[in-house]
């Protein structure tokens, strides 16, 4: 975030403070229960919104020089993700094109080579066919034709993304739109993986999105521990398309005040937060991030996986290595323990049929934003405030 952008922020912050206000989305809007209960509507989000969209699989952290590679089944098959000798970032099919076996089951590693574990069929991390035993009796194969399925990759603004369609196409401009330039400033490709915990819940997917899309229940759920450290129902919004930013706000911005501005940065009182269509959440700390990937299961719209990913900057885990750990674990268990739990139970109430609907208020136009965005990949008209 340039400097000019985090000064705005915080003067924002504070003047939300002053005046006792939060961010306004405008009005009030009741969405539909079903959005979290139906099976049909759970199927459709997975068919257009994950496996027809790229979607995030790291960081450039995780592939951090050429030979390095890491294997996801965010798709729901597995996939390949490799750094080639050129340093390119590529992704496959995490599959044999002899009888299909997956050439790689380690989630990471370094190698140049992946062989398959039935035949020993050899791949290079270009994925091209380079070993095929006993070949002579296997008969006449155009090698050239048989090298690994490849899906297209990209690597922008520390991130790794892939497309699940191999004709698919990524388009960072789309991808990223109104917060590439945000993105390209905090230069997270020198950041480190530390800390990875996945957490399967029983609830709808969207419904862990909107624990990150406000903070009203700061206060309230979280009175003993992030209230600690942030004002609650204060925020600084910014949509964009699909994609937003919000600034949480720290309880030090208080510290800035007589300061001269020219020294305000925004860790110093601010909290970015950017939500990626469709499920990405990066969440920006002092030399930190938490990267948080939320899936749906399409066949039972009351379950979601989320993987949560923390990434530090190297001097931090070099001075301090047992600091990311602990913070970690300690963000961790605020989500799954407060936010998530409180969610299991939203989900059980609306799988009742008993609420037709829930309500977004003023104060939470994050909301308001992505779960219009939601019904607009799906072909559905944005809902109309109703107050």
């Amino acid at each position: 975030m340039k400097t000019v952008v985090q000064i705005e922020v915080l003067r924002e912050l504070l003047q939300q403070l002053d005046d006792g206000v939060n961010a306004d989305a405008g009005g009030i809007r009741a969405f539909p229960a079903e959005a979290y209960t139906s099976p049909e509507i759970a199927r459709r989000e997975w068919e257009v919104m994950f496996k027809a969209r790229p979607q995030l699989v790291g960081m450039t952290s995780d592939l951090p020089s050429p030979g390095s590679f890491l294997t996801t089944e965010d798709f729901s098959f597995p996939v390949l993700v490799t750094r080639d000798d050129q340093g390119v970032v590529r992704a496959f099919l995490n599959a044999c094109r002899h009888r299909g076996s997956m050439v790689e089951t380690a989630p990471k590693g370094q190698k140049s080579r992946f062989s398959c574990p039935f035949h020993a069929w050899t791949y290079d991390a270009k994925g091209a066919l380079i070993g095929v035993p006993m070949e002579q009796q296997f008969g006449a194969i155009d090698r050239s034709c048989l090298g690994l399925i490849e899906l297209p990759a990209l690597e922008r603004y520390g991130f790794l993304v892939v497309h699940p369609d191999p004709q698919g196409v990524i388009d960072p401009a789309e991808l990223f739109e109104g917060v590439s330039e945000d993105l390209e400033s905090w230069d997270w490709g020198r950041y480190q993986l530390a800390y990875e915990q996945t957490l399967d819940m029983k609830m709808n997917w969207k419904l862990a999105t909107d624990t990150f899309g406000e903070t009203y229940h700061f206060k309230r759920l979280h009175r003993d521990t992030l209230a600690n450290n942030f004002h609650g129902d204060v925020l600084s919004y910014r949509s964009y398309a699909r994609n937003h930013r919000m600034v949480l706000c720290l309880r030090g911005i208080d510290d800035l005040r007589g300061r001269p501005e020219a020294d305000w940065r925004i860790e110093d009182g601010g909290f970015p937060v950017y939500f990626l269509f469709p499920n990405v959440v990066v969440n920006v700390g002092n030399k930190r991030i938490a990267v948080v990937r939320v899936y749906p299961d399409p066949n039972d719209p009351g379950r979601s996986i989320s993987k949560i990913s923390y990434y530090f900057d190297r001097e931090v885990l070099a001075e301090n290595p047992g600091f990311a750990q602990l913070f970690s674990e300690g963000f961790t268990r605020v989500v799954a323990d407060e936010d998530y739990a409180t969610a299991e139970t939203t989900q059980r109430a609306l799988s009742s049929g008993l609420m037709s609907e829930v309500i977004f208020g003023r104060n939470e136009p994050p909301l308001h934003h992505y779960h219009n965005t939601f019904r607009a990949a799906l072909g559905e008209a944005p809902l109309p405030f109703v107050g």
